[in-house]
């Protein structure tokens, strides 16, 4: 979940369905407990206005301060993802995934020190309130990096706005489907309804509000029935789907300078690389690493990569997503990549995954030597360019 971008459908919504509800538990928690918002800040800033101008210093300071809680998250976030890119880290985004996990911990820990039914001391509310907030700051803009923008979990004024308009677009498809000549049948219409992009982005979105609603529900029946283990579930949670991302081997990238028997080298603006197991970790699952990260960092002259899956036997609608990901990138750079040692089956599955409209036949090999011989022709005879 927190090794790469989530390019697909099914991703982003693993991701809102996986981590909204935590959101909606900590903001409830934290609201019941010290009765203020943590995972958004609009009512926080509006309270900030009002209490300045009535001159409630020590009310305004205290949203002042909730708020700067939130930023300091996304700054975190941003810090431990962007130096684990630099360092050239494969999963940059468990950093601030475990930052997260270690807050909520500080504050589950807060509330199991505050006897129930006592209202916490002013310094208590601060920081128990700081800790919920810098989280939710954290979580917000770590999701934000993974989905490129598309899922926020911890807030929900833009996904109604966008499930309002993605209703009203999915509504007008409707009716035009229904005025079609000849007219569809009912099942027709609906097999083409639940393939539209409409309705998928629909799903999502209710996913993520469902979410949100269900870890609110499920905060509200903790902290009433066992308020000093409360946050306890979802603390376990993080650190559950953290020890997934770290236990499941991910494949290393060799480079390679020569091919055929004898060593010879690879000509000028041609690259090959080979995805291996790694060596290090067992496991029969493998994933693939950030491949978006590693081909940006490619040399400028390279033209032409070859990339040598021999070593994978299964690829899922991640592992699909993530290769057409790389093909577009690359695509964009003025780039060729070729796969090498992929069979049938499996070229089908990326198809079927989601990588159809960017596989070109011609550029997937059975073997290796098959992919360079392309690889070179391509560097003498490149394809034009469209546009």
């Amino acid at each position: 979940m927190f090794i790469a971008q989530a390019h697909s459908f099914t991703q982003q919504a693993r991701l809102a369905i996986t981590l909204a509800w935590v959101a909606g538990y900590t903001n409830i928690v934290a609201l019941i407990s010290c009765g203020t918002v943590t995972s958004h800040v609009t009512g926080n800033a509006s309270n900030l206005g009002r209490h300045v101008v009535e001159g409630h210093w020590w009310p305004a300071a205290f949203m002042l301060f909730v708020l700067a809680m939130f930023f300091a998250g996304a700054c975190v976030s941003a810090i431990l993802t962007e130096s684990g890119w630099r360092r050239g880290s494969e999963s940059i985004y468990v950093l601030p995934s475990l930052a997260q996990a270690i807050l909520l911990t500080a504050f589950a820990v807060g509330l199991e020190f505050r006897e129930p039914n006592q209202t916490p001391s002013m310094l208590g509310v601060w920081w128990l309130t700081g800790l919920a907030s810098m989280a939710m700051g954290i979580q917000n803009a770590t999701i934000t990096r993974i989905s490129s923008g598309v899922v926020r979990t911890t807030h929900l004024t833009g996904v109604l706005t966008d499930l309002g308009t993605e209703t009203v677009q999915f509504v007008y498809w409707l009716s035009d489907r229904r005025r079609s000549s000849p007219p569809l049948s009912p099942r027709s219409l609906f097999r083409s309804a639940r393939t539209h992009p409409s309705a998928t982005r629909l799903a999502l979105l209710a996913s993520i509000i469902g979410s949100f609603m269900l870890g609110a529900g499920l905060g509200t029946l903790a902290i009433d029935h066992f308020t000093k283990w409360s946050m306890v579930p979802p603390v376990l949670f993080l650190f559950w789907i953290i020890w997934q991302d770290i236990h499941i081997p991910i494949c290393e990238i060799e480079a390679s300078g020569e091919y055929g028997g004898e060593g010879v080298k690879l000509p000028a603006g041609m690259a090959v690389y080979h995805l291996r197991r790694d060596k290090e970790r067992t496991g029969d699952t493998h994933r693939l690493p950030n491949l978006l990260r590693w081909c940006a960092r490619l040399p400028a002259g390279v033209r032409v990569l070859v990339l040598d899956l021999s070593e994978l036997t299964r690829f899922d609608s991640d592992a699909a997503w993530e290769l057409r990901a790389l093909v577009k990138q690359a695509q964009g750079r003025g780039r060729q990549v070729l796969f090498a040692g992929m069979s049938g089956p499996q070229y089908n599955a990326l198809r079927s995954g989601g990588a159809s409209d960017v596989l070109d036949p011609n550029n997937v090999c059975p073997d290796i030597e098959l992919a360079i011989a392309r690889a070179i022709m391509l560097l003498d005879h490149p394809p034009a360019r469209a546009g």
